[in-house]
């Protein structure tokens, strides 16, 4: 198995890449793997998530909420 480690910009490993065939060979071995993996947002999710980012984002223009530093959400992707 050729796995790979995924590091963040200090050196430190986050995450391993496993090539899909592999993991497709993982799932067939260890059917609960597959619990595992996420499954495609529904239309529905993105926008029920897409009408909260604007709800906060309106309360953060009315001072209601605190901006969060652009750093933390995008170490969230």
């Amino acid at each position: 198995m050729k796995l790979q480690l995924i590091q963040d910009s200090k050196g430190k490993v986050t995450g391993v890449y496993i090539p899909i065939d592999e993991w497709t060979a993982l799932k067939k071995e260890y059917k609960k793997l597959e619990d595992w993996e996420e499954s495609d947002p529904t239309q529905e999710q993105i926008l029920e998530e897409l009408k909260e980012a604007v709800y906060e984002l309106k309360k953060v223009e009315q001072g209601q909420l605190k901006a969060r530093p652009a750093k933390e959400l995008l170490d969230e992707l």
